[in-house]
């Protein structure tokens, strides 16, 4: 009679025991899972904002469009053009060289501030003049503030005073021989201060750069023969 194969089963036993599909505490840690985060809705948050934008983005286009359109009607109805500077008269009335190159020269003009518009006043709230002999500066004339009315000119006498100013040597001689032809020429420039008022309401300023080149004869009274002047912004 065969003995039972004991080893044999005790095999099988061990096998059933550890394979992993039958293991119930193996099923049991592959059935928990770690629950998922909910979703953030961001749409809902982020739509109020965009909408916040949107509104303010148009309401300054609007606000744009409206004050460009604005401007662009008041400068049709008053059709704004800049003065205008100009010498009128002008009198050497002395001139002479110290030392052969030291200039004292005395000199009066007669300006001219000239308001174009019809429609429009204009306030010089700074008027300042220089005058050249060639490259070299001689004197400077401060003009008190004014306000040229509409299709208004303005007689302002200036009156420019030099003393022992130093010329260079080829100046100084062209200076003596302009005197001796009687045709003596000088430079003077100004800068002023202005703005316009169109209305009550809109008013803008502005700097105004003026360059006049003069000849007049010799002093001691010397009169004005030529003039040439320039007006910009």
């Amino acid at each position: 009679m065969p003995l039972p194969q004991l080893h044999q089963g005790g095999h099988h036993f061990g096998q059933h025991g550890d394979d992993p599909e039958q293991d119930p505490r193996s099923q049991q840690g592959q059935g928990q899972q770690r629950p998922s985060p909910l979703p953030v809705n961001t749409t809902r948050k982020a739509r109020p904002v965009a909408w916040i934008i949107a509104a303010f983005c148009t309401l300054f286009w609007i606000i744009v469009i409206v004050a460009g359109l604005a401007v662009l009607i008041i400068y049709l109805v008053y059709r704004p053009r800049l003065p205008k500077f100009d010498i009128s008269t002008a009198t050497l009335n002395a001139a002479y060289l110290d030392m052969g190159y030291l200039l004292n020269a005395d000199l009066t003009i007669l300006a001219n501030f000239t308001n174009p518009n019809k429609k429009v006043s204009v306030d010089f709230s700074y008027a300042i003049m220089d005058l050249y002999y060639e490259s070299n500066l001689l004197a400077t004339r401060y003009v008190e503030p004014f306000t040229a009315h509409r299709a208004q000119s303005i007689f302002e006498d200036i009156h420019m005073v030099t003393s022992q100013v130093r010329l260079p040597i080829a100046q100084s001689q062209d200076l003596t021989r302009q005197m001796s032809s009687g045709r003596v020429s000088f430079v003077v420039k100004g800068l002023f201060r202005a703005r316009s008022n169109l209305g009550r309401v809109l008013r803008y300023s502005y700097w105004l750069y003026t360059h006049c080149t003069i000849t007049v004869t010799g002093p001691p009274s010397g009169a004005l023969i030529s003039k040439k002047c320039t007006t910009k912004r």
